[in-house]
């Protein structure tokens, strides 16, 4: 169902908010002219070329896609399912270690699209999906996600993460904590740096930079402690030859964090610097607990961060450090993290929380993030930190335009009007969007979609879903026996005095 892009838009009379670096968040009423998919003009009363398709924008507000930094649609079809867990447990149920097999192609596809409605309805025109997809790398599976998020139009960074250490080698503990016959159960056969490195080299060859390159491979060893010295830098080696980013999960919980110290010695991000592993290739993902030293070290390589502040809550792995990270010179951008973990792709549900909590420090309020600060995190921050801030995350001539269309009449969110910023970030959820485009093309107009059926779609998945979930209910069961024995391991572990401790990570 997609459709052509037109040559040439002139969207007309909008409420503009660029987000461009230095420029504060405050709108003004200019047009936009759009050709071949990038923005070519941006000013008031702009001359309407020939053939120009006209998009009448007054009393619109026009601002750049939001950027989703992190998530995995593999948990797409378990929200709402489990709560009060920490990662540790809740990994047998959402990543279940025993009884499970990968879904079917066509529920493959359907997850991605899933992912993909979700996201664009809500205003995000760009993720980075590190899906999982055990046991092996495939490029047939990686392709069919390729091929959904194709169809839908939005722009992704996509991955199917992997780690080849023994999952019990990489919690402090668990070796004591599991019996040997279960030991047994879970070393699984892992795939070595060679291997990866042929499919890798496969995959650029053949899917990277499809759908008019809004489509990227990125790298994604899932944390330094689950992979070998030898994977990491083949994944660094093409991250920085592809110039695509090395996304990785560091530091998330106090139970990897007394992990690190243990198999590291201390600072796993000064083992990152030690093994040349950091620079601006590198997306961590979460980095709640973090020392003052590790953040100098990554600032001085330049990393970027995605908080995910809503499932880290929901998992209770605590507040990363983020007014630190920002004033240390770190590239901040924003993620949902997947649906079981949070329960939602809308980032605006991630933009207000963040903006509420970033408050809940010791400094006290004064030193939270701004409104203006959060939303440079979900545009411009997550384009950087996926690194394409060349080509999307802020409203400029030159830039691919990625852009969505709010209506501030159309709910409660902006009446009365008083600040854009604090609005969109304290009061907006994703429903005042209106018409969403990707690449100068327009994948929702008007509240339709434009490239899929989106009822179908939703119907088939509705559909399918009873027998699926009934499945998996017999793998939760073979996982159950299972989350006694992580607790025992996180118990140890929150016995165990960390070697830095700093700021307090976990809500009063």
């Amino acid at each position: 169902m997609s459709a052509p892009r037109p040559e040439t838009i002139l969207i007309r009379g909008a409420d503009v908010l660029t987000m461009a670096a230095g420029d504060n968040p405050v709108p003004r009423r200019a047009d936009l002219l759009i050709e071949d998919g990038r923005i070519a003009g941006l000013g008031e009363v702009l001359p309407v070329p020939d053939g120009a398709q006209i998009v009448e924008a007054a009393g619109r507000l026009v601002m750049p896609g939001l950027v989703n930094a992190h998530l995995h649609s593999s948990e797409m079809f378990y929200r709402g399912r489990y709560e009060r867990m920490p990662l540790e447990s809740w990994l047998c149920w959402s990543y279940p270690f025993l009884g499970s097999s990968p879904v079917d192609l066509e529920m493959l596809r359907l997850r991605s699209l899933l992912v993909a409605i979700e996201s664009l309805r809500s205003g995000v025109t760009m993720i980075s999906d590190d899906f999982f997809d055990p046991p092996t790398q495939d490029i047939e599976r990686l392709g069919t996600v390729f091929k959904a998020y194709e169809d839908a139009g939005i722009r992704a960074n996509v991955s199917s993460g992997l780690m080849n250490l023994p999952y019990l080698d990489t919690l402090a503990h668990a070796r004591d904590v599991f019996p040997e016959e279960v030991q047994a159960q879970l070393d699984f056969p892992l795939t070595g740096a060679a291997d990866y490195a042929a499919f890798c080299n496969e995959v650029f060859q053949s899917l990277h930079g499809r759908g008019n390159g809004r489509l990227r491979f990125m790298l994604a060893p899932s944390g330094p402690q689950r992979c070998s010295i030898d994977l990491m830098q083949a994944c660094r080696d093409f991250a920085r030859r592809w110039q695509v980013p090395y996304h990785t999960h560091v530091l998330e919980t106090r139970t990897q964090a007394v992990t690190a110290d243990k198999l590291f010695g201390g600072s796993i991000v000064r083992f990152m610097r030690d093994h040349d592993l950091l620079g601006p290739e590198v997306l961590m993902a979460h980095a709640v607990w973090v020392s003052d030293e590790d953040i100098a070290l990554m600032a001085e390589a330049g990393v970027s961060v995605s908080w995910n502040a809503l499932a880290n809550l929901k998992l209770g792995s605590g507040l990363a450090p983020v007014r630190r990270m920002l004033d240390a010179g770190i590239n901040l951008s924003l993620g949902t993290d997947g649906a079981s973990s949070n329960d939602t792709m809308r980032l605006f549900d991630v933009i207000r929380v963040a903006g509420l909590i970033s408050t809940a420090t010791r400094a006290g309020p004064a030193q939270g993030l701004s409104a203006g600060e959060i939303l440079q995190a979900a545009t411009l921050g997550g384009a950087r930190a996926a690194m394409l801030s060349e080509t999307t995350g802020s409203l400029e001539i030159g830039k691919q335009a990625d852009l969505i269309l709010l209506d501030p009449s159309g709910g409660t969110a902006f009446t009365p009007s008083s600040d854009t910023a604090r609005q969109l970030v304290y009061g907006e959820n994703g429903s005042s969007v209106e018409s969403v485009m990707v690449d100068g093309r327009f994948v929702i107009r008007d509240g339709v979609f434009v490239t899929l059926d989106e009822a179908a779609i939703l119907a088939e998945i509705r559909d399918r879903m009873p027998a699926f979930l009934k499945m998996h209910e017999t793998v939760e069961a073979a996982n159950a026996f299972l989350v006694p024995l992580f607790e025992e391991v996180i118990g140890r572990c929150d016995g165990d005095r960390l070697s830095t401790e700093g700021e307090r990570r976990l809500p009063c």
